[in-house]
């Protein structure tokens, strides 16, 4: 059983004109998300995940937040694939659980894929965490969608 965790970063400052994208920090509004989510996320989680979070200043915040180590990886910055997010977390021949702190539209492609939606992605709210499981059952791999949270409503 493996579980993965997709939560997107919280509410940044918009890009600017000349902006450098990967250095947009989080809103007061979007640091408030990012605590009410990892205090949540803080209760739930087991010892022992790995946490990955892509390299923007965005993210970093983000995954902080949680008040765990973390390690930022090039392949989950704007532009990667679904391919590279799973092979990256080593999804679903890992064990444990990987928590990702990620983009739009990525994480979604990745949500849509592993969940069979007919929408090449599907939308997640900022600062929001969709919960997947890889179970066997019946000799059939499935995903689960365990649990899907947004800062807003905790």
């Amino acid at each position: 059983m493996m579980d993965l965790i997709l939560w997107r970063h919280a509410e940044a400052e918009e890009a600017g004109e000349g902006c450098d994208d990967l250095a947009r920090a989080l809103t007061d509004r979007g640091q408030k998300q990012a605590a009410r989510m990892a205090a949540w996320l803080d209760r739930q989680l087991p010892q022992g995940l790995r946490v990955l979070a892509s390299p923007s200043r965005r993210t970093e915040q983000t995954a902080r937040a949680l008040g765990r180590r973390f390690k930022m990886r090039a392949e989950l910055l704007p532009g990667g694939t679904p391919q590279d997010l799973l092979e990256l977390a080593q999804w679903p021949h890992g064990k444990g659980t990987v928590l990702v702190v990620g983009h739009q539209p990525v994480l979604g492609q990745t949500i849509a894929q592993l969940l069979g939606l007919r929408a090449a992605d599907c939308a997640v709210r900022k600062g929001a965490v969709w919960w997947l499981r890889q179970r066997h059952r019946l000799d059939e791999s499935q995903t689960v969608l365990i649990t899907v949270q947004s800062p807003d409503l905790l």
